[in-house]
């Protein structure tokens, strides 16, 4: 809208000072006629704007003056959560919202905390994409985060490893985790008197279809979205960590543990033991079903040796003889 436009525009100029056309053309994303326009307008209205002329000119406000409309409005409040996290605010449908939210801010504060609040975002950047991997394509997030704000039942296609599931689900709260978007939902417990309403955690990107419907509902009183979230990441790998290896390592390895294998690998590194004659320790770590723990153990190469448990240490020289059989080595 053009009062939201006017109101960026005067912002701007207070809290960055001097711009030109061209670059307020760019921050607004119209065209440079339409800033002159803006600019017209918000003259006309008696604000102090001036402009500059010359290869050093813009636009800029009388010394002094500041704007008292910096009221923010339900959507650029709550966009702040985000302030960090200006991708996911945008895949949510709040990138708009958010910068507002933001130059209001700056607006607002004197001028000592704008410039540290200013040299902050300079100078820290928060990106929870995960490496060497991309992102989720999510187009339905939007639709989900407005059934999540308006307590609203969503009817769900979704994709499970085991085949596809249609549910009512009602929607609680959005995570997103490594780059990855959750939805936490309620699901409506299934036939039989002892069948009860359960929380579960859908992947966004594996949604097919989403129908939003004009059903309310009410959230579980006492729900806390964090709280939930710790706890079943917590249960998930609990129920993921199925055994633990015993390995011997050379140094190398010992350096790779944290870094292909995170948390576990580092307190493996740590509880490690003393080196023997060629320079490799003993080290033990959790592991995941064996299937997993085969695929995993056989990054390190060479560079490690599983002592046990002996049913893990029979699967890897399994692998390793398919490996072998399948290269050409008797």
């Amino acid at each position: 809208m053009r009062a939201d436009r006017l109101m960026s525009l005067l912002l701007l100029l207070q809290t960055r000072g001097r711009m030109t056309a061209a670059e307020l053309a760019e921050e607004l994303e119209v065209s440079v006629r339409t800033i002159h326009r803006d600019v017209e307008s918000l003259s006309t209205a008696g604000i102090p704007i001036y402009a500059d002329r010359g290869p050093l000119g813009g636009f800029r406000l009388m010394e002094g003056y500041r704007t008292r409309l910096t009221g923010l409005t339900g959507a650029e409040a709550g966009s702040l959560f985000l302030a960090g996290l200006p991708a996911a605010a945008a895949d949510l449908g709040l990138g708009a919202e958010l910068t507002t939210a933001q130059l209001k801010l700056q607006a607002a504060l004197p001028t000592e905390l704008g410039e540290r609040a200013k040299r902050i975002q300079e100078r820290f950047h928060l990106d929870a994409t995960a490496w060497f991997r991309e992102a989720d394509a999510v187009p339905c997030l939007a639709q989900v985060a407005e059934a999540v704000w308006g307590q609203r039942v969503l009817r769900a296609h979704y994709r499970r490893w085991r085949g596809e599931v249609c549910r009512d689900l009602r929607p609680l709260g959005i995570v997103l985790k490594g780059g990855i978007w959750y939805l936490v939902a309620l699901v409506a417990g299934g036939a039989g008197a002892a069948s009860e309403d359960a929380v579960r955690t859908y992947r966004v990107s594996r949604f097919i279809a989403l129908d939003s419907t004009e059903e309310p509902f009410e959230r579980p009183t006492g729900f806390d979205l964090a709280a939930y979230w710790e706890e079943s990441s917590q249960r998930l790998e609990a129920m993921h960590r199925q055994g633990t290896a015993i390995l011997r390592v050379s140094p190398r390895a010992l350096r790779l543990l944290p870094m292909q294998f995170g948390a576990v690998g580092r307190q493996a590194v740590e509880t490690s033991g003393p080196p023997d004659a060629d320079g490799w320790v003993r080290v033990e770590m959790p592991v995941e079903s064996q299937p997993v723990a085969v695929s995993d153990l056989l990054r390190l190469g060479t560079e490690a040796e599983v002592l046990g448990p002996p049913e893990l240490r029979d699967a890897l020289t399994r692998a390793v003889g398919v490996l072998a059989r399948r290269y050409g080595v008797s």
